[in-house]
């Protein structure tokens, strides 16, 4: 068994009219040259049968390929979260790429027992589940993840090659130099010359800028459009210094905070995100992997559009699902919030009151529990830390006392470690429609179809699609699946021609 891959007509297809929507999705080794490449790559395009097709960068390098230096494999849009649901594999993937492998003493053995213990299953059967599907080890992924985060370092950036070999987790400089040297077959230092000579470096006053890669149509405007309904003064923002539209938010990541700001590149299908992790750029890896998750960046939007559309089509009855949604339903990438701790927050205050109330006490609670200070160069203000909300007085929040006290629980639920989803269901004035918004926007898991909602369930009554009964909500869940998030988002948003029937009752 291994990870999917398009059929190698569809491959041949795609690469021959260097198809921007499968970018990522599928990688074309040429044996007569020994490289890999992108689909979209712009060097001639070889014979077919000098060709095969891989479903993932590391399964090119493992038989025996390098990356191509013009198109940049390790620029691609990210490919294993739009694959569904929350697997073993995927939650491993993302983890490694987050640095849960980055070792940086020689027992490299505790981190991959530490690895398995956080996915809940032996370290044994998670060697074997990368073998089937990746063919290679969790440790061969991890290696090949560094070296190519650590080649695009060298290409956009100015970090000297030291810096560079430690913010992509390498725990010495011989042994990032010996490592590059052997599945690269050029050094480091060749590659930044030639990134030198290309002029792509970018070279910011504090931090350092790189360009993501996107599957487009990737609407960042939406994206954008939604985070500036719902922003924090002083913690997020949306236009750059020179005036450019963009996203920019702080984080806390490990305990030190830090921030970047993202500017759409459209013509390059990719964003300019400028980061400041702080004072240890050892925790690039972390950044990078929560940046993804909340800009969503590796979605694959058409095919979710395309299964959402189908999904209305077959069980809603209005004349609006035989009209418009023959074509993709426009889906909008997946807004994640900072962190599980403030998207739990967030679904506290948002408890019964509109979408401007819940934002005007969002932003008094962190009035009243963060300061502002200096990151960066930026005068700023990060969301606050549970024990600041644990004691707060939350004075300034005009809410019903019980929920004041809901939010303290819920940030004392937070206190040592992130809880469950399932923990927070104990903490009283905690039910399911918060706990499962916390679950689609802290922790970006795609499958969250919010049934109990008061907006999604006014559109689906307009679509004419019953969902009072258990097992009417159990048929559409299951058959948004694996992307009940994106739905809920399509419902928010859909632009309606047909009345609701009814008005439901929130459950909140």
């Amino acid at each position: 068994m291994s990870l999917p891959l398009p059929s190698p007509e569809t491959c041949q297809r795609a690469r021959l009219s260097r198809d921007t929507r499968f970018d990522g999705l599928f990688f074309t080794g040429v044996f007569s040259t020994g490289i890999y490449c992108r689909p979209v790559c712009p060097a001639p395009s070889p014979k077919e049968e000098n060709v095969r097709y891989f479903a993932t960068a590391q399964a090119a390098a493992a038989a025996g390929l390098r990356p191509c230096l013009r198109c940049r494999p390790e620029s691609a849009p990210g490919s294993a979260p739009w694959r569904g649901t929350a697997t073993t594999l995927n939650r491993a993937m993302a983890l490694i790429d987050a640095g849960a492998l980055n070792a940086r003493d020689s027992d490299g053995a505790a981190a991959m027992e530490a690895l398995a213990a956080r996915l809940g299953v032996g370290s044994r059967y998670l060697r074997k589940l990368f073998q089937e599907q990746l063919g290679m080890s969790p440790k061969a992924y991890g290696d090949y993840r560094r070296l190519l985060l650590a080649k695009a370092l060298l290409h956009q950036t100015e970090l000297s090659i030291t810096d560079v070999a430690f913010a992509a987790g390498y725990g010495s400089l011989r042994r990032f130099n010996e490592v590059f040297k052997a599945a690269l077959n050029l050094t480091p230092g060749q590659v930044r010359t030639s990134s030198r000579s290309s002029k792509q470096a970018s070279r910011p006053s504090e931090g350092l800028c790189l360009m993501l890669g996107f599957r487009p149509p990737y609407d960042f405007m939406a994206l954008r459009q939604f985070f500036m309904a719902r922003a924090i003064e002083g913690a997020e923002w949306f236009v750059s210094t020179d005036g450019t539209p963009c996203y920019g938010r702080t984080l806390r990541i490990e305990g030190e905070a830090g921030w970047f700001e993202a500017s759409l590149v459209a013509k390059k299908h990719a964003l300019n995100v400028h980061i400041y992790p702080g004072k240890d750029s050892a925790r690039l890896s972390r950044w990078l992997a929560e940046i993804k998750r909340i800009l969503d960046i590796d979605a694959n939007l058409p095919l979710i559009g395309e299964h959402m559309a189908a999904l209305l089509r077959r069980v809603a009855t209005c004349d609006f699902a035989s009209g418009e949604l023959h074509a993709p339903l426009p889906v909008m990438p997946l807004p994640g919030a900072g962190s599980f701790f403030e998207a739990s927050c967030r679904a506290v205050l948002g408890q019964q009151v509109s979408l401007v109330q819940a934002t005007q006490l969002l932003n008094r609670l962190v009035d009243e529990t963060s300061g502002y200070v200096d990151l960066g160069g930026r005068r700023c203000r990060v969301f606050p830390e549970p024990g600041a909300v644990e004691r707060g007085s939350l004075e300034s929040l005009k809410m019903p006392g019980a929920r004041k006290l809901a939010l303290q629980a819920l940030a004392a639920a937070f206190r040592d470690a992130e809880p469950s989803a399932e923990a927070l269901l104990a903490v009283k004035g905690i039910g399911p429609w918060t706990v499962s918004y916390a679950r689609m926007r802290g922790l970006s898991e795609p499958d969250v179809l919010l049934t109990g909602d008061l907006v999604v369930r006014q559109r689906l009554a307009a679509l004419g699609i019953a969902t009072q009964a258990v097992a009417a909500q159990d048929a559409l869940v299951k058959g948004a699946s694996p992307w009940g998030s994106y739905l809920t988002l399509a419902l928010w948003h859909l632009d309606l021609t047909c009345q609701p029937q009814q008005q439901n009752s929130s459950d909140k």
